[in-house]
């Protein structure tokens, strides 16, 4: 029999440090050393989560201070739900907003960048575009569908370098200066690669996720050929909207 939404509730407050709720079995004292076991499981296990959710940050981070770093949003922002693939979208403001990080600001832009990552990966399944569907199509009224996964991320930090080059087996290489544009998705052998976009390049995806049709999506002197090519090679074009 499932327990009633009263007691859940002050389950899950306990589990965050509130009393233990009524109506336990074991006795008092035995119940409260048994909730702090119970609690620093469930802390570490979720932590463990977070950590594999958000590899780059527990690398660049360090395990002990990840942990504590976990335990600290954890506490502000619990899941929600059982699937805690979905865990994790407040991280990158948290990171942005936590004091022992204040010196290293990329972080929150390398958050986004793992969370997108996670996002793209389980994003619904959609089958490509075949390319003879475009053979003639007149660009003033082609309005291209692009794949649920594929994400445009304007950073205030070279975060994709960061991110790239704190990869297992990636070697070390200079970091550009400035922010830096990410494009994500999932290709057909659901890699998820992140791409630093030239800006051209974002405002085309941009405008056609939009739904502008390709003519008005390219930005003025720009040729979206190689880009375009691209995109339709990793399987993210699915579709045309219809006239």
């Amino acid at each position: 029999m499932p327990m009633p939404d009263a007691t859940q509730s002050a389950f899950h407050a306990a589990l965050r440090g509130a009393p233990l709720p009524p109506g336990l079995i074991a006795d008092q004292p035995d119940a409260a050393r048994r909730m702090a076991v119970y609690r620093n499981n469930v802390a570490v296990s979720l932590g463990q989560a977070l950590a594999a959710r958000f590899p780059v940050i527990a690398r660049l981070v360090g395990p002990a201070f990840f942990a504590a770093l976990a335990r600290a949003y954890l506490a502000q922002d619990p899941p929600r739900n059982p699937v805690l693939a979905e865990w994790g979208a407040g991280f990158a403001a948290f990171l942005a907003g936590f004091p022992p990080l204040s010196d290293w600001p990329y972080m929150a832009d390398v958050a986004r960048i793992e969370h997108a990552r996670g996002r793209a990966f389980h994003a619904p399944d959609a089958a490509p575009l075949p390319p003879a569907m475009l053979a003639g199509a007149d660009p003033d009224r082609l309005r291209l569908i692009l794949h649920p996964s594929v994400t445009v991320l304007r950073l205030d930090h070279p975060a994709v370098a960061i991110w790239a080059v704190n990869q297992p087996g990636a070697a070390p290489a200079p970091l550009p200066q400035g922010p830096q544009i990410a494009l994500i998705l999932r290709d057909l052998a659901f890699n998820v690669p992140v791409e630093a976009l030239p800006p051209a390049d974002a405002a085309l995806i941009e405008a056609l996720q939009q739904g502008a049709p390709l003519a008005r999506a390219v930005p003025p002197g720009h040729d979206p050929t190689p880009r375009l090519v691209a995109l339709m090679r990793q399987g993210a074009v699915i579709g045309v909207h219809a006239p």
